[in-house]
């Protein structure tokens, strides 16, 4: 097999994985980067160009006044009002009396624009308007610039989210319901994954099979009998129903049976002459599970606490029904909900307020992304 043969077989198609994965990775990533350009412009320019002009600036139609009689000025057999339209930082291109051709006119060049008037208007702003008579009675004629703005950038989007839009208390009610609702999940999913690997006992495979058909039972068909008997318990037990516990109960019922199938395969896969030598040393499945499995089972949890801490995380649903919509307990994403109503025009708080609920699960990702791949891959080829 000359060189020419070798590269065919096995350097294009790893070039073309490469170049896949790349363009992949691209795809997933510009939409993020759209939200955080977005979130950090000027509200003015993103109404009118998209993110990807954020770096070059943008052009913008805009109506203006000139001056009236009281500014005008004789010169010679005619009259002039000379003036400045905007104090600065823009540059006109353009300019027309109509607002359909806001672009009619070059900027810097003195244009008829009939009834023997003429207008020059300069790229900083500044123009000269003659007429061969008087400007009285006239209010100001009315013009449309093409303006080019500059690049801006600002962080009043995120102070405005923050501060009056209520996000910073949604923020915190999201960690209060978030955090639990992932440890709690995994502390109890972690003893029953090791009893289903390890341990013998009647029943243990309907057991198994039981966790494996709960994957597939949807959250909504689960959603109305689980909160009808959480009500009745609450009822029975004289405790207000919209507490945080009950939406940790929630999320860990919803979340337990994939929790114990991903540990559960993890655990099965440990090298069962670990597990036997600590048993012929004497130690309990108590001290077995504490100082040998729970050690070795950290990607498998890592991979787990991922998925779950998402999942809570981007929850609507469950937390308007087990938490309520009040105010003061709505999370992140009942709070960005209510504001998409609230301010459904205002472009640059909705991406402030987007990219604000994407910061801790990046975090929370990129922490912890190196175990996820071997915690979802382990168990896979052994089982027990």
């Amino acid at each position: 097999m000359n060189i020419a043969q070798s590269i065919r077989r096995t350097g294009f198609p790893r070039l073309f994985v490469h170049a896949a994965v790349l363009v992949i990775a691209i795809l997933w990533l510009l939409p993020t980067l759209g939200i955080l350009v977005s979130s950090l412009r000027d509200k003015d320019q993103i109404t009118v160009s998209g993110w990807w002009t954020a770096f070059s600036g943008s052009a913008q139609t805009e109506a203006v006044r000139l001056g009236d009689a009281s500014s005008q000025k004789q010169d010679g057999t005619g009259f002039v009002i000379a003036g400045s339209l905007f104090d600065g930082g823009k540059t006109v291109t353009g300019f027309g009396t109509r607002v359909q051709e806001p672009n009619a006119y070059p900027a810097g060049e003195a244009v008829d624009i009939g009834n023997g008037e003429t207008l020059k208007i300069l790229g900083d702003g500044t123009y000269e308007y003659r007429k061969a008579t008087s400007f009285e009675g006239d209010r100001g004629k009315r013009v449309y610039l093409t303006v080019m703005t500059p690049p801006a950038f600002t962080l009043d989007n995120y102070r405005t989210v923050v501060n009056a839009e209520g996000i910073g208390k949604a923020f915190i009610n999201s960690l209060t319901v978030t955090i639990p609702a992932t440890i709690i999940p995994i502390l109890i999913a972690a003893f029953a994954a090791y009893a289903l690997a390890w341990m013998e006992f009647p029943g243990r495979a309907i057991l198994i099979a039981v966790v494996v058909g709960l994957i597939v039972v949807p959250l909504q068909m689960s959603l109305i009998p689980l909160l009808k008997m959480y009500n009745q318990i609450g009822m029975f037990f004289g405790v207000p129903s919209k507490t945080y516990a009950g939406i940790w109960l929630a999320h860990t019922a919803f979340g337990m049976p994939l929790a114990i199938y991903l540990l559960r395969n993890y655990i099965a896969g440990l090298p069962k002459e670990i597990i036997e030598s600590a048993r012929v040393d004497g130690a309990t499945d108590f001290e077995i599970f504490i100082k040998i499995v729970l050690p070795l089972s950290f990607p498998a949890l890592a991979s787990f606490a991922i998925f779950q801490f998402l999942w809570v995380w981007n929850d609507l649903l469950i937390a308007m029904v087990f938490l309520g919509t009040a105010k003061d307990q709505l999370v992140l994403t009942g709070a960005l909900n209510a504001l998409l109503g609230s301010r459904g025009g205002n472009w640059e708080i909705l991406t402030a307020s987007a990219f604000i609920t994407i910061l801790v699960p990046l975090f929370v990702f990129f922490a912890l992304q190196r175990y996820l791949v071997r915690g979802l891959l382990a168990g896979s080829v052994k089982g027990g």
